[in-house]
Order: structure tokens, then sequence, then C-alpha cells
């Protein structure tokens, strides 16, 4: 027994015991990460360099969030699988909550914003630089940083100064709220962290204000007399659908769900998916179905790849490399 005075580290879930299984986890974590970082990357150079509108505004920073997500929780895994080991440090830990939650939180009021700028280009396309001009999706952005921060503030406060008793065995791969709770022995700390959990609910019953919008704009697409008209709609909004609803029913099940169905399983799975999965497959659907985002990767591309074959042919104007 030890309480939170005294813990200097922590231990992280091992995936597995044989050294060989260990490897195969860290190619994995290797793979997804690095898809992850190629998809992300070049999703916000375009979005920054050659795309002005809300829409690529929103997909930088959802980027941005799906690098932070990554590079957060990946990176440690990938340490622990390949070096045999399964310690964080409390420092190292209470950090990588931090950011963690910071990003995940960002990330829900982002996907929100995006939601409303799909209903608003839909179903009320007139009012649309009105309700959506660069001033107010500059605002909404930040608004979407500031409010992540706080809320990963007020959790990581709240969590870290509760008493510890129950060991220092995480049974995760990464530190997240509800491990360290099962940790704590202050049972007004709990409710207390608890209450936060309440009031991010509340916060994000924005879900409702999702299904609303989305419904409206189903409606509004079977209003379009074409079936290309239909196909198109349809094709774009409903793997974000899917996309967005992976995201939050699994999150939710990590955080909200009881006791009683709580499993090491069930929690692992659904940590990967929210945590892994959404932030790797997000530019996929989001991003790199944009046409004009497409478009944007190839130019930038096809400039790359000239400018390096010029500088590698003879020519009279190779100092310009140099330069």
């Amino acid at each position: 027994m030890s309480n939170s005075s005294s813990l200097t580290q922590f231990l992280l879930l091992a995936f597995a015991d044989r050294r060989e299984l260990q490897l195969l986890h860290f190619w994995l974590f290797l793979g997804i990460s690095l898809a992850a970082l190629l998809a992300n990357g070049l999703s916000a150079i375009a979005c920054d360099h050659h795309l002005h509108t809300p829409m690529g505004l929103f997909l930088l920073n959802l980027s941005l969030t799906d690098l932070g997500c990554i590079c957060t929780t990946v990176p440690k895994a990938m340490h622990n699988s390949l070096w045999d080991t399964t310690t964080i440090s409390y420092t190292g830990c209470a950090a990588q909550f931090f950011f963690f939650v910071f990003f995940i939180s960002a990330e829900y009021f982002l996907l929100t914003i995006m939601c409303y700028d799909r209903y608003v280009a839909i179903c009320k396309p007139l009012h649309y630089g009105t309700l959506l001009g660069s001033r107010a999706c500059a605002h909404m952005a930040a608004a979407a940083w500031a409010t992540g921060f706080l809320y990963s503030l007020l959790h990581t406060a709240n969590t870290f100064s509760l008493p510890l008793c129950q060991g220092n065995a995480l049974g995760q791969f990464f530190c997240e709220i509800p491990p360290i709770l099962k940790l704590s022995c202050s049972h007004s700390g709990y409710l207390r962290e608890i209450g936060l959990l309440v009031v991010g609910a509340f916060l994000f019953l924005v879900v409702f204000f999702i299904v609303f919008s989305y419904v409206q704009i189903f409606r509004a697409v079977l209003r379009i007399p074409s079936q290309q008209g239909h196909h198109k709609a349809f094709s774009t909004c409903l793997p974000h659908l899917a996309v967005l609803s992976l995201f939050i029913s699994t999150s939710f099940f990590a955080y909200l769900k009881a006791p009683s169905i709580s499993s090491p399983t069930l929690d692992l799975v659904a940590a990967v998916l929210y945590s892994l999965v959404s932030p790797t497959v997000n530019p996929l659907i989001y991003s790199l179905r944009n046409q004009e985002l497409k478009d944007a990767v190839r130019k930038m591309m096809t400039g790359c790849f000239s400018a390096a074959r010029d500088c590698l042919l003879p020519s009279a104007n190779n100092s310009q490399c140099v330069s």
C-alpha cells in the first residue's frame, strides 16, 4: 500500500509477456503512428498553404489534435514494448494525462463545429457566408482549444491531488482518468472527480446537437431531386457520421460506463479505438476525401518532386538549390 506522496512511478499495461509479441506490438504501433503522422501531416500542410475556407481551417485544427493524441500516447507505449518495461514516472504520467485530455477534448468540440459547418452549408447555404465568416470560424476554433485546455487543467489538478493507496498499476497502456481513479482511497475526492465527469457529460450534450444537425442534413438531402445529388451528399456525410459515432461511443464507454460492465479487455479495446484508430482514420475520411484538399496535396507533392528533380539534374541553375 502506498500514497500519492510516496509514488514516483506508475505501471502501465504490458501487452504481452513474450519478447516476440512485445516486438510485434512495437512494430504495430510504429506503423500506426507513421500512417497517422503522414496522413495528418499532409492534411495540415495542405490546409495551411492551399485552403482558405472555413472547412479548411477546421480540418487543419482537427489534424493538429489528431497528431497531438498520437504523439502523446504512442511513443511511450512503443518505448515500453521495445525495452521490455512498463514504468512511467509520476510527472510523466501527469503530463501525458494533461495533454491527452486536452487534445481529445479539443477534438470533440472541433468535430461539433465541423458538424455545424456541414449543417449550414447544406441546410442554409444562402447564410453560409454570414454565419461562418473567417472571424467567426477563427473564434470557434479558438474556443474549442480554450475549452479543451480548461477541461484538461481541471481534470489534471483534481485527479493528481487525490490520495492514492491502491498500488500503482494502472491496467491501461497510457495514463487515463478511470484507471487512476481506481487507485484512489479518497471517497470525497472520487466523488469530486465524478462531478467533473458529469460536468463533462453535460458539455458533451453537444452530441444531441450533432444528431439534430445530421437529421436536418439528411432531410435536406432527401429533398434533392437528382439521384446523383443524393449519392454525393450521402457518400460525404455517412463516412463522417460513422467515424464520429465510433469516436464518441468508445470514449463515452471508456469514461462513463458503469463499474459492473468494466473489464480489462473491453477497456483496452475502447481505448485503442478512440485514442489510436480515430486519429488515424480521421484524415482519410474528413480530409483526403475532400476533392479540393486532394488537389492541393497533389499540387504540393508535384511541386516538391519537381524541385527535387531540378536540383538533382545537372543544370546551370543548380546553384539555386544550394542557396
